[in-house]
């Protein structure tokens, strides 16, 4: 039988005499109108208060103070068992300790909304909750016996209720089906990210977002067997579901590519039975990490994603190119088919999708896949960078320890792109894939994971030496860990030197040190670092060590030393009590080759006309991790305010289309020109390129003529001929030249995110501070074409312009908030260039 209501001839039990359905609840029929944040909450709340086959739990709060809720939904007999249920699962992993009991169940997540603007899915949540807990729909009493469902009916309310209430500010008293009027056409910066316009799709490993951490706590606590995250797409595309598209990451087992088919073929037969379009293994891949159907297969789910044509054009309805009038009731409709299908099929294999849950992990422990056994971070990296890969791994439940005892055995180098023979010590870290986790550290750590096909979705790199700064290897052999560490035994903080010292002196190494300066540079503090590398009571330091000397805070009287102190403390950073200011090599404190730092006054450029993704990540880095301020400026504002009243001034990507007109160009000109810093990123550069006295210009491959197999190529091999010439996100050795302040705080290489093949030819009087050379390539997939392109390039760029610095940042190094060792090349360029 389908999934239509069976009902019941037998008298409804007294404790659902009050439950509602969502349009009685409501007052009004799902897809009428949107359903907002609040009142779905008050929805699952309310069948949480009058069904004994359901519960409700806050799990948090987004940026704009929006409670965030999931749903437990299974048997009352369950629920009498549902800590047993789901301690037993976490048993099955090996991260919880103990043997599980005989009491298992299948556990599905149902995960709706992530896109604010994808809005027919929190509409479906509703009634897919309703219909599971229905007493008049006897089917789904028989799934919840075999099956625990957990539903998380909005994960983005920011992003959703700003895109519903701009369409009920905008909308007249009836709907426009017409794609052309302004309803289908969502201002800048749309709905679908959240609060600080991050796409939290692409957000689930890196969680870099308070609303993943906190989402993915709860994951953690019951690690389900089944999860789907339910999505929309362009209102003219049919329905799309498992299975999934290639590439397929190798660390995917051939259970979870079978059980995709069979959850797949479910979904046929009811669509069918509908007559509704709909297509499989197209366009949705499984490699990137950091999706809500990659990293729940990462972690032994089956993880899908599920696409309802619609969108933020979609509105409550409109006309596709075929002429039929698409409503949001028939894409939360669908939705909800393939909610119930999902789970009618998941309990119909409980038995089956338990034991080979439970096997993805035993086998991860004695059967491990994939060429190498053990990842290698070297010991004598910066503590704080093994700090920050340790809490990643900590948030992962990835286990490591140390090697315990030296040894010589051959090994993948991450800094050489080589293998060859390599030295363990003792006290370097091991990461070994003989644990429950030992799959995703898999993901996390292999050197350049192997793609099955190079048509894919999203970026292809994110090695986590490369991520974070470091150094190590990657072996075939086995080294178990030998001795437990933690992340705090790589915080060993000191305070040396005169109590009251000439000046303090603070080291320049990464993000704690950035956000020790900021801190006390938005209390009054006033700064210098070196420009020079300088010896003091034998201890030696780089370029870019912070001296901050009392008689630059002499305004402070008392404070300073509690401020810098306090400022030290909280962010566990060591600082030397420096008794003078004379130095026994390199520069004495006073000399012009100690720069004062000029408070940075910030401008960011942000709104119609720039990449929001791109103006988010920037926003979010000075709100919530730099924690420094900068006023926001919409682009429509630009020409009207007053640049005088800033020093640095940022433009994210984007198109300015209409924006960097020439008076608007010639204003920048004379700002930078007067003394300001300009920071440019991403394709924003190629509007600067041979334009005001700007030095940038694009590298272009030699033309040759095609030949004729090209010219004669079929229209079906169209896509692949075009990726030869691409990358979508591919790391790179880049050589920086550490004695300019903009690399202050790195070794010579640094490895860089490609995320496209455009490319600058090296400034012919400006300094070209961050290059790719030849050979330069290390991880992720980049066309055959597109590497010599990206060879002998410009990555970052400092050009004098009169009295000012124009900072060319081709690569974006504060992409999606998780590439850690590019931060400091942005707060180089707010602290240090130009100073």
């Amino acid at each position: 039988m389908g999934i239509t209501l069976l009902i019941s001839a037998l008298i409804t039990p007294s404790i659902f005499a009050q439950l509602q359905s969502p349009d009685e609840f409501l007052g009004y029929e799902l897809g009428d109108r949107w359903t907002p944040h609040h009142r779905v909450v008050s929805y699952v709340n309310h069948v949480a208060e009058n069904s004994d086959l359901a519960t409700v739990h806050p799990y948090g709060t987004t940026n704009q103070h929006r409670e965030l809720v999931y749903l437990v939904v299974t048997s009352a007999e369950n629920h009498s068992n549902i800590e047993e249920i789901r301690l037993n699962n976490l048993r099955l992993t090996g991260l919880q300790p103990g043997e599980a009991t005989p009491n298992r169940k299948a556990i599905v997540w149902l995960a709706y909304n992530i896109h604010g603007n994808e809005t027919s899915s929190s509409e479906a949540a509703m009634k897919t909750l309703y219909e599971l807990v229905n007493p008049a729909n006897l089917e789904s009493k028989e799934w919840l016996r075999d099956a625990v469902v957990i539903i998380d009916p909005m994960m983005n309310p920011d992003g959703r209720d700003r895109y519903v209430n701009w369409f009920n500010g905008i909308v007249g008293s009836e709907m426009n089906p017409n794609p052309e009027s302004r309803e289908h056409n969502e201002p800048w910066p749309g709905g679908r990210s959240n609060h600080y316009y991050f796409d939290m799709n692409r957000d689930w490993a890196w969680q870099t977002q308070k609303e993943s951490r906190y989402r993915i706590a709860i994951y953690q606590e019951w690690m389900p067997h089944v999860h789907v995250d339910l999505h929309e797409m362009g209102y003219n595309s049919p329905y799309y579901f498992a299975p999934a598209a290639e590439p397929f990451h190798k660390v995917i087992t051939d259970w979870q590519r079978e059980f995709q088919t069979t959850i797949g073929k479910n979904h046929t037969r009811h669509f069918d039975e509908e007559g509704l379009l709909y297509y499989t293994r197209e366009v949705f891949d499984l490699f990137y990490p950091s999706y809500g159907d990659t990293w729940p297969t990462y972690n032994g789910a089956i993880g899908m994603t599920y696409e309802q044509g619609g969108g933020s054009r979609a509105g409550i309805g409109v006309i596709t190119e075929e002429g039929d009038t698409l409503t949001l009731k028939d894409r939360l409709y669908n939705h909800y088919l393939s909610s119930m299908s999902t789970v009618e099929v998941t309990a119909n294999h409980a038995d089956r999708v338990v034991s080979e849950f439970a096997k993805f992990f035993d086998d991860a422990v004695n059967n491990p896949a994939g060429t190498y056994r053990t990842f290698v971070v070297k010991a004598d990296n910066n503590p704080d960078k093994i700090n920050h890969l340790l809490r990643f791994l900590d948030g992962q439940k990835i286990r490591y320890g140390t090697a315990g005892s030296s040894r010589n055995t051959r090994g993948y180098n991450y800094k050489t792109g080589q293998t060859e023979r390599v030295s363990i010590s003792a006290g370097d870290i091991v990461v070994n894939v003989r644990q429950p986790q030992g799959q995703l550290a898999r993901v996390f750590f292999e050197p350049n994971p192997e793609l099955a096909d190079s048509l894919t979705y999203d970026i292809t790199t994110w090695e986590a030496h490369y991520r974070f700064g470091l150094d190590g290897y990657a072996l075939e052999s086995d080294i178990r860990p030998e001795m437990n560490i933690s992340p705090e035994d790589f915080r060993q903080v000191t305070r040396t030197g005169a109590e009251k010292p000439y000046a303090y002196v603070a080291r320049w190494t990464g993000m704690d040190d950035a956000r020790f300066l900021a801190e006390i540079t938005k209390q009054g503090v006033r700064s210098r670092f070196s420009t020079v590398d300088f010896q003091m009571e034998g201890n030696s330091y780089k370029r870019g060590t912070l001296i901050i000397t009392r008689g630059n805070n002499n305004h402070l009287g008392d404070t300073f030393d509690e401020i810098v102190e306090a400022a030290a403390e909280k962010h566990e950073r060591s600082l030397y009590g420096a008794p003078t200011g004379f130095v026994e090599s390199g520069s004495d404190f006073g000399s012009n080759r100690v720069s004062f730092i000029e408070k940075p006054k910030i401008a960011l450029i942000l709104g119609e006309g720039t990449s929001s993704l791109n103006a988010g990540e920037i926003w979010h880095f000075f709100d919530q991790q730099l924690h420094y301020p900068a006023t926001l400026i919409n682009t429509d504002d630009f020409m009207r305010f007053d640049l005088d009243s800033y020093n640095t001034l940022v433009l994210p990507s984007g198109s300015y289309n209409g924006v960097l007109t020439d008076s608007a160009m010639e204003k920048l000109s004379t700002w930078v020109r007067g003394g300001g810093t300009l920071i440019i990123m991403g394709n924003t550069n190629q509007l600067f390129t041979n334009r005001n006295g700007f030095q940038l210009t694009r590298k272009y491959a030699e033309t040759e003529e095609p030949a004729m197999d090209k010219m004669l190529a079929p229209y079906a091999d169209r896509v692949r001929r075009n990726i030869s010439s691409s990358t979508s996100g591919s790391a790179f050795k880049v050589t920086l030249d550490t004695t300019h302040p903009l690399a202050f705080g790195y070794d010579q290489e640094y490895f860089t995110l490609k995320l496209s093949a455009d490319s600058y030819s090296y400034l012919e009087s400006g300094w070209n501070v961050g290059t790719v050379r030849e050979g330069a390539y290390r991880s992720g997939f980049a066309g055959v074409k597109a590497k010599p392109m990206i060879e002998n390039s410009l990555s970052f760029g400092v050009q004098s312009y009169g009295r000012g610095q124009v900072v060319y940042m081709i690569d974006n190094p504060l992409f999606r908030g998780f590439w850690e060792n590019g931060k400091l090349l942005f707060v180089n360029s707010l602290f240090f260039v130009g100073n």
